[in-house]
């Protein structure tokens, strides 16, 4: 099979695997373009309440691909910045599911989900100095932001790798697992998420991204939806809530 990234639907879930296991899921300049239009189309799909974005078999991304930044160098710098990006602004709930090594490219994008579990074991680093490659600033701020300035500059200067335990640790991943555990508690972490509001998450999500002048905005959406009074209907009756509001999937 070609490199490529896979994706499937189940359960309100959208869940996108990068698959080219013979590089260790290396990101080929294809695969960067294609991510972009991907999340695009499934943003915009109802069905689709939150995202999880995984590795084919025991690892989750090794970076890029060395031969599209011998080739290319900057083009492939563009390519997998606009990724992150897009990555960042999807306006659900996304989940990276780390097993293996997460590395370069696959550390860039798993820090642009909203949250990383990870199995016991995983490798992670961000290598740019092993290289001679100036790190993104928005992808530098982002790991900063994520972990401690002091904890961005250790991976940063140094290349190395850390483990699971220490990734946990820096704030670079929020749960850690025990091998073969790992399915299990994404998937149950899933269904709890698209049960919730998704007026509250979307919310929250621009909120926690430093978004400003947003509050009349989401006070109006908050007074129009009806996700209050279901809530509360809901807890008093002692039912799940059917919430109602979706993030827009235009404009």
């Amino acid at each position: 099979m070609e490199p490529q990234l896979l994706h499937s639907v189940a359960d309100s879930v959208a869940t996108v695997v990068i698959h080219h296991p013979e590089k260790r899921n290396a990101m080929t300049s294809a695969m960067w373009a294609a991510l972009p239009p991907l999340l695009d189309e499934l943003a915009a799909d109802p069905d689709v309440r939150a995202l999880v974005l995984t590795g084919a078999g025991g690892t989750f991304c090794a970076g890029a691909d060395i031969g599209a930044l011998q080739d290319a160098p900057e083009e492939a710098q563009g390519l997998a910045l606009r990724a992150e990006d897009a990555l960042g602004a999807f306006p659900k709930p996304t989940l990276a599911a780390v097993r293996g090594h997460c590395v370069g490219g696959g550390t860039q994008l798993a820090a642009a989900c909203d949250l990383r579990f990870a199995e016991e074991g995983a490798l992670f680093g961000v290598t740019p100095a092993k290289l001679g490659i100036v790190y993104p600033a928005s992808s530098t701020r982002r790991l900063a932001a994520l972990t401690s300035p002091s904890a961005a500059k250790y991976l940063l200067f140094s290349g190395e790798l850390i483990d699971s335990a220490r990734a946990l640790r820096t704030g670079l991943v929020d749960e850690v697992l025990p091998a073969g555990e790992l399915g299990k508690r994404v998937a149950e972490f899933t269904r709890i998420l698209v049960s919730r509001s998704q007026l509250t998450q979307a919310a929250a999500k621009e909120f926690a991204n430093g978004s400003r002048d947003r509050d009349a905005h989401w006070r109006a959406q908050a007074h129009g939806s009806g996700d209050l009074a279901e809530g509360v209907a809901a807890f008093l009756e002692r039912r799940p809530p059917r919430f109602t509001w979706s993030v827009p999937t235009s404009g």
